[in-house]
């Protein structure tokens, strides 16, 4: 049995599950707006632990959201992470931010096949971290650290309806007026919505070097502090 814990702290939601063979056991979102996975995140490992009535040493394995997102929680996610690999002498999985973003997105909405996912995570002024993923999770445009402009996405909204999703999408309404554009800047990525895809990288070995590995960061850190 593959009991794994799954880790998200990319945004400002502070998002774990427990799942065993790619089932859910328990879960936890928590977003209060503010960035407070240092004071959090160990209390909800406790806690799920606890519900679920397993213990830290039954773990198989530790998955991770590896970024684009905010350098701070992407260092505390991952180090926790890391902790946990190796104090308990098992691997790590890592999966990349705005795809549980997006699987996230689908698992909680009436998408058409043809549709298209556009992950948006805030990087300041009129910046995000974005991708394009079509239905079955396939990168149509690579992860990058976008400016956004008005002709950013013409192309694929000319051909598709295009689902803006995360907090970095509230800033791409000024732009895409499209008929073909649907915004829901609300949506953070969960840890419970890569349950089935931790678990199958688990089966295939698909583990991270844990000595070596580091966020996603996408672009170097800038100090915004005065």
């Amino acid at each position: 049995m593959a009991l794994i814990l799954i880790l998200e702290t990319a945004t400002k939601n502070c998002s774990l599950a427990l799942s065993e063979n790619g089932k859910v056991l328990e879960s936890v979102d928590f977003n209060n707006g503010n960035f407070s996975h240092s004071e959090k995140l160990h209390v909800f490992i406790e806690e799920i632990c606890e519900k679920s009535g397993r213990k830290l040493q039954e773990l198989k394995a530790v998955a991770i959201s590896k970024g684009p997102g905010s350098y701070t929680g992407l260092r505390i996610g991952v180090s926790s992470a890391k902790g946990l690999c190796y104090g308990l002498n098992i691997p790590l999985i890592s999966m990349e931010t705005l795809e549980i973003l997006s699987r996230t997105y689908y698992s909680e909405n009436e998408i058409a096949q043809n549709d298209l996912i556009i992950p948006m995570i805030d990087a300041r002024r009129m910046e995000v971290y974005t991708a394009i993923f079509d239905t079955q999770f396939n990168k149509i445009k690579e992860t990058e650290a976008l400016i956004l402009q008005e002709d950013s996405f013409n192309k694929v909204l000319a051909e598709n309806t295009c689902h803006f999703i995360g907090d970095g999408a509230e800033k791409s309404k000024v732009f895409y007026k499209s008929e073909n554009a649907i915004f829901a800047p609300t949506v953070y990525p969960s840890a419970k919505a890569i349950s089935q895809c931790v678990y199958e990288a688990y089966l295939d070995k698909q583990f991270e070097d844990t000595a070596y590995f580091e966020p996603y960061y996408l672009k170097d850190f800038v100090d915004g502090k005065k």
